[in-house]
Formats: C-alpha cells, structure tokens, sequence
C-alpha cells in the first residue's frame, strides 16, 4: 500500500484497507444533550467509527446581514440560526466523552479564533476544517501551532487555493517534521452543493490530488445515494469517508435532509467494509453491473482539479473574504477592529481574500464601505 494512502490519528492507521467512517452530526442535535447521545449511539450502531461535530459561534461565521441563505431544508435567516446553536465548551466536553466512551474518535470542526482554542481545551485527538475556511488564513495558522492530526475539506476550491492552504499548515514545521506530518494530514474531496450531484465527484481526483501533495486522501459526501460515492471513493484510494448522519431526514437540522439515517449509514458502512477488501478493478466492475458503466464513467470523471458544476456560482461567496464590521466612512483609517473574514453568501459582496486582511489596518476609505459588505481595493488608498 503506498505510504501516502495512509492517514494516523493517535497511532491508528487509515487506508482504504481500512478507512475512518465519519457520521458528521453537524448541528443536528439542536443542542438537546439527549438527542446528541441518540445522534452517537445510532451513528456507532449503524457502523460509523468517528462521530463529528461542529462548534458554532455566529460571528466567526457570517455577518449579521448575510441575510436568507437556501439551504437543504429552505430559505433560512443563517446568522440568526447560527445564534440559536451556540452551545457552551461544556456541552462538547460531555460529547466527546460520550463518543470517547464508546471507543470512537471525536471529532469537531472550529470556524474561528474562540471555537479553535475551546476546541483544543478539549485535547482532540484530531481537527476538521471544512472546506468554506480553506481559505481563511487566520485560522490556519492558529490550527498550524497545535501539532494535531487535520482533514482539509477541499471543496469550492481550486489547486493554488489547496496549496496555499498546505503551506500555511506546515508553515511551523522543519523539513523533517513536515515529512513526519505526510500521514496527518488528509485532503478530502467535496463538492460544495447541497445535495451535490453524484456525477459532479469527478472521483479519480483522489488520486490526482495524493500525487500531487503527497498526502492521504479521502471524501466528504453530500450527495444522497449511501453507496455510490463512497464505494467508489475507495476504488480510488480513500481512507477516510464522511457523510452526514440524522435520525430522519424530517427533522429540522440545517442538513438533515441531505443526511443519511441509520439505515442507510448502515447500507454504506456494510458496502464500504465489503468493497475494502477488493481492488479497484473488482470494485469499478461489481458497481457498474448494478449502476451501469455509464454512470460509473461520470462519477469517476477524469481527475482534473476542478470547480464542480454545482458548486461553481458558489465560488468566493461559500469561502472567505474580508469584510466590515460596521460602515466606514470616506476617509476614514482602517483599524483591526472594523473587519474580519467571513462567508459572504449571496447577498453582500465578496470582498479581498483572507489573507490580505492583516495588510489593511493603517490603509483609508476611498468611498463610504456599508456595513458587512467586502471590502475591495478599489474601497481603499
């Protein structure tokens, strides 16, 4: 088995012999505790290995006039939900535990500052980043100094975007503890649509992308089918394999209706554990008989790095760009305080990329910047 299909998180190897299931609860659980457990114990039951879940504090997220953002289960007032699924470090402190207990990997993904340092008080044993703060600079580089095993979402990205995001990450290392990190750190591919079509997976890029930055790779999958993508992925060396999990796709979490309940995380967790003892041939072959070799032809695509059709439009609004605080006035001196990284999402305007924000402090408004809109250089002297 090639050395970079393999992915370590507290000396457990991954590979697509054997790979890391995840059950990405997200903020299912609505901060009930006891729906939380239900969410754990039915995602281990139905065969998952590591339960994930996601520390929300709106502002590190969006602004407060992103306005209504469609998501999976309708138009939604994004900021103020995000608001209403902040929950203290004392709740995920009693999940890790819970899923700890159960022998699983706990795993949770930070969107900012607070939730990353609250999220190492917890000591995890591995980090998710999702693939809307790929970009975000700041963020990477304070995950950059905690030494921990990282999954690099990659969606709505493109190759320079995952590079730059890598060489942020390893910014801290030496030489020789930047080859020491090869195996913990893997890049999963996802397509940033919601659902995402299985035919825009375009999954021989797994392969692509280990060449290319000599890392394990695995997928994130928001498409519907629990077997496709995820069979499939395996064909092409994935060792890590994340879906959404739900009790039931009519339960009100954001993306619940895009999630897999028990029975059919059961359905993929059974089809990956059989297909990682085939090769690829046997796996491609076995799932064209029951799906069709045409089918299978597009979900494999041709392994260039690209933006997927269905995340394209999404492309600067679903990741980072900088933007204000509040309205600066014409004339007006940057200052720290008056601007952040945010998604823009579809109504304000997408602003410079994430890592220019520390280059604009002590710069002036050329022109009034409304509150929450991106601030361009054409904004700036």
């Amino acid at each position: 088995m090639a050395k970079n299909s393999i992915f370590f998180i507290n000396g457990q190897e991954y590979s697509p012999k054997k790979p890391l299931i995840i059950a990405e609860l997200g903020t299912s659980h609505g901060l009930d505790p006891v729906k939380a457990s239900e969410l754990v114990d039915a995602a281990a039951e139905s065969g998952a290995n590591c339960i994930k879940f996601q520390m929300v504090f709106a502002n590190e997220i969006l602004h407060p006039n992103t306005g209504i953002v469609e998501l999976p289960g309708g138009s939604i007032p994004l900021y103020d939900r995000f608001k209403q699924l902040e929950a203290p470090l004392s709740f995920y402190a009693e999940m890790k535990e819970r899923v700890e207990k159960s022998g699983l990997v706990f795993l949770c993904t930070p969107f900012g500052m607070r939730s990353a340092r609250e999220l190492k008080s917890l000591n995890p044993a591995c980090i998710k980043i999702a693939s809307p703060e790929l970009n975000y600079t700041k963020l990477l580089e304070e995950i950059s100094l905690y030494d921990l095993p990282v999954l690099l979402s990659s969606g709505v990205s493109r190759l320079a975007d995952i590079e730059a995001a890598l060489d942020i990450l390893l910014s801290n290392f030496t030489p020789e503890r930047k080859a020491e990190t090869k195996n913990t750190i893997c890049l999963l591919h996802c397509v940033t649509s919601y659902p995402a079509p299985e035919t825009d997976y375009n999954l021989s890029v797994l392969k692509n992308l280990s060449r290319i930055f000599g890392l394990p790779a695995g997928i994130s999958d928001h498409s519907l089918d629990p077997v496709l993508v995820p069979a499939l992925a395996l064909s092409q060396g994935a060792c890590v394999i994340e879906k959404h999990f739900c009790l039931s796709r009519d339960d009100p979490g954001l993306d619940d209706p895009i999630a897999l309940p028990p029975k059919d995380f059961e359905k993929m967790c059974s089809a990956v554990r059989k297909f990682e003892s085939y090769d690829e041939e046997k796996i491609i072959g076995e799932l064209s008989g029951e799906y069709g070799k045409d089918l299978i032809e597009k979900i494999l695509g041709d392994g260039i790095k690209r933006l997927a059709p269905s995340e394209e439009n999404n492309y600067s609004r679903t990741n980072r760009s900088v933007h204000a605080l509040r309205e600066i006035k014409e004339g007006e001196t940057i200052t720290a305080e008056m601007i952040a990284s945010l998604r823009t999402e579809k109504i304000l305007r997408p602003g410079l990329p994430p890592s220019f924000e520390k280059l604009l402090p002590g710069l002036r408004a050329r022109q009034d910047i409304p509150n929450g809109e991106g601030i361009r250089w054409e904004d700036l002297f």
